[in-house]
């Protein structure tokens, strides 16, 4: 035993040097996009004699002892070649410009395993018995599944942004991990192309385990990649669980399965079951997933069984009173995308104007309040978007490839209401714009409104204003660490809500991450601002290659005064906490997070601590494709 841990101490204290000195080396950092970074001198070169120790630990991981090969298994010191190379920020609109029109003559597939391979090295192969057993267990993507995500086929001609998009949309996908469409140009010539796709997968089972205590848990298990053909089923069980009132349950569950078809249609069945609410539906869908996309459209039914508090503020001397819900909803859409004219002969115009139409059918069974009424709304939506999507690294990833979106988006939707009171008109319109640069970072704006108006007295009823901000700085270098700032800041303000129409809250994204309220804290109007920063470190164990965190929130919610439209008039509830960011490239779950969280108010903690993780970052890209024509999302 002695003999492990002399082991075992010698390969911490190698690797607690070898992570000083990567902080601390000089070598050139991965080239920024805007080709204009500078490193400093590190001022602690004077400590260590870095080059000694860092070769050192090579050629430890060199030896063919148990404990070399161990420490070969642990620390991988091969340059990432695509961290030697950078990465220009490239739009994707215009990769490929030069090969429109051709016929495609044939497609070539590759599909990499998810350990050991690169998509940019194809040299690179499974090396030890960790990579080579994790490929052995894993099913790899079909060349099936990958041609149902081409926007080209063989024997046909190029549309213009197929080879680009088609390798977004391939990014995008759950199953994998990154992609690239070549075209070959020895084999091209003046109107046919030869054309080869390389994939490269995540191990798409995963599972996760939380313990809040002794008898509180979360256990997770989801596939992103059922048997290679991209289905994908999702289930997370909470259990000892502390609600109370009435129907209180120790336990949460909720689950979905979700199954492409050809054309980029999808099927989705979902279940939820938690205090107070259940909700179970079934999905099929068709997005405008691409810029050429020219049609759209879903048809889904939803299920809800409810109880909503309809007066109280949860206080000993004035308790909730809960009432129950129970209704269903009945809904489709259509829409078209149309191309506008080009006044450029080079290249088509990248705006389009979208119409579209949706019908949706509420039929409630039980009701709090008379203001529930079943109803059929017609919407429509007529709209304007431009799309454009860049190509760059260390956004929310460790230094894969990202898309960015940006344009701008302009919608107008009205339609009308029949219900057992009284018909209303519906308004509502959308402005966004989102634009990036590497030297300036990346900023997303959007404004929405949305109101119910009752033609036979004016009056507006259950209106939502909703505002967002997200602004991230440029990639900032201090020797071979990178990090940027993050803003997020949004808005929800409802206006005239129905009583009991209480959802908004400020618990998890939707307010303060790691945020778990001391009982029911929902209000009608909701301000929020969180702030991030980011470092991305040189450090990678196991696959992992970790991010530390630091962050501060602040949340107002107008819960306990109803007749007030701003949530200012109380305290905020704020957040602050330091975590570390871990990311596997190859695995389904490839962002995990462990998060210290301090709460001074409101916390179910009666000091106010909270040690979290969660799968998944906090912030995301909004997409500028139109969706389906809706009411204000109030949530």
């Amino acid at each position: 035993m002695m003999k492990y841990l002399l082991w075992l101490s010698g390969v911490l204290w190698w690797w607690t040097c070898a992570a000083t000195a990567a902080a601390q080396t000089p070598a050139i950092p991965p080239p920024d996009t805007t080709h204009l970074a500078r490193t400093r001198p590190d001022s602690l070169r004077r400590r260590f004699d870095q080059e000694r120790v860092l070769n050192g630990l090579k050629a430890y991981t060199k030896r063919k002892t148990i404990a070399g090969k161990a420490a070969s298994a642990l620390f991988n010191f091969t340059e990432r070649r695509e961290d030697r190379a950078g990465l220009d920020v490239t739009l994707l609109d215009r990769q490929f410009d030069k090969h429109n029109y051709k016929v495609v003559r044939r497609i070539s597939i590759r599909t990499l395993d998810a350990f050991g391979f690169s998509i940019t090295d194809t040299t690179r192969v499974p090396r030890n018995i960790l990579e080579k057993a994790g490929n052995t267990l894993h099913i790899k993507t079909t060349k099936a599944r990958v041609r149902q995500v081409l926007l080209f086929r063989e024997g046909q001609e190029l549309e213009p942004q197929a080879l680009a998009e088609s390798e977004r949309l391939l990014r995008q996908t759950a199953e994998l991990l990154d992609a690239r469409v070549y075209v070959n140009e020895r084999t091209t010539t003046a109107d046919s192309v030869d054309i080869q796709v390389v994939t490269k997968d995540i191990f798409s089972i995963s599972g996760s385990i939380q313990l809040r205590d002794v008898q509180a848990g979360v256990i997770g298990l989801r596939d992103v990649n059922f048997l290679g053909q991209g289905h994908q089923f999702r289930n997370r069980l909470e259990y000892g669980r502390r609600d109370e009132g009435p129907q209180a349950q120790s336990w949460r569950y909720l689950g979905s399965y979700l199954v492409p078809f050809r054309n980029f249609v999808y099927g989705q069945a979902r279940y939820l079951n938690e205090t107070r609410n259940r909700e179970a539906g079934v999905r099929f869908t068709r997005d405008f997933y691409s810029v050429n996309t020219r049609y759209a459209g879903a048809i889904s039914y939803d299920y809800f069984d409810r109880l909503v508090a309809i007066d109280g503020d949860g206080s000993e001397e004035y308790p909730y009173i809960f009432r129950q819900l129970r209704y269903n909803v009945q809904d489709a859409w259509v829409g078209r995308a149309l191309r506008l004219k080009s006044y450029d002969l080079g290249y088509e115009n990248p705006g389009r104007m979208i119409v579209s139409g949706r019908v949706i059918r509420s039929s409630f069974s039980k009701k709090p309040t008379d203001d529930y009424q079943s109803a059929d709304l017609f919407l429509g939506t007529i709209g304007y978007s431009v799309r454009r999507y860049y190509k760059d690294k260390y956004l929310f990833g460790f230094g894969r490839t990202e898309d960015i979106p940006t344009g701008t988006l302009a919608s107008l939707t009205t339609g009308y209401e029949f219900n057992e009171a009284d018909n209303r008109r519906y308004y509502g319109f959308r402005l966004a714009y989102a634009g990036y640069h590497p030297q300036r970072g990346y900023l997303y704006l959007n404004g929405e409104f949305g109101s119910f108006l009752r033609g036979r007295d004016n009056d507006w009823q259950q209106g939502i204003i909703n505002g967002e901000l997200l602004y991230f700085t440029r990639l900032y270098h201090t020797g071979n660490y990178q990090w940027r700032h993050f803003l997020w800041q949004r808005n929800s303000i409802g206006l005239n809500r129905r009583p009991g129409e209480q959802p908004l809250a400020i618990d998890g994204e939707r307010g303060l991450r790691g945020f778990q309220p001391d009982g029911l804290l929902t209000g009608t109007s909701r301000v929020t601002l969180n702030y991030e920063v980011t470092m991305f470190t040189p450090v990678s164990f196991l696959g992992f290659r970790m991010a530390a965190l630091a962050f501060a929130d602040v949340a107002w919610l107008n819960a306990r005064t109803l007749n007030r439209t701003l949530p200012f008039s109380e305290a905020p509830y704020t957040g602050f906490g330091l975590g570390l960011r871990f990311r596997n490239e190859y695995a389904a779950l490839r962002t995990f997070q462990i998060t210290f969280g301090f709460y001074p108010r409101g916390m179910t903690s009666p000091n106010g601590i909270r040690i979290f993780e969660n799968a998944r970052a906090y912030y995301d890209f909004s997409d500028f494709s139109f969706g389906q024509p809706g009411i204000v999302r109030y949530q």
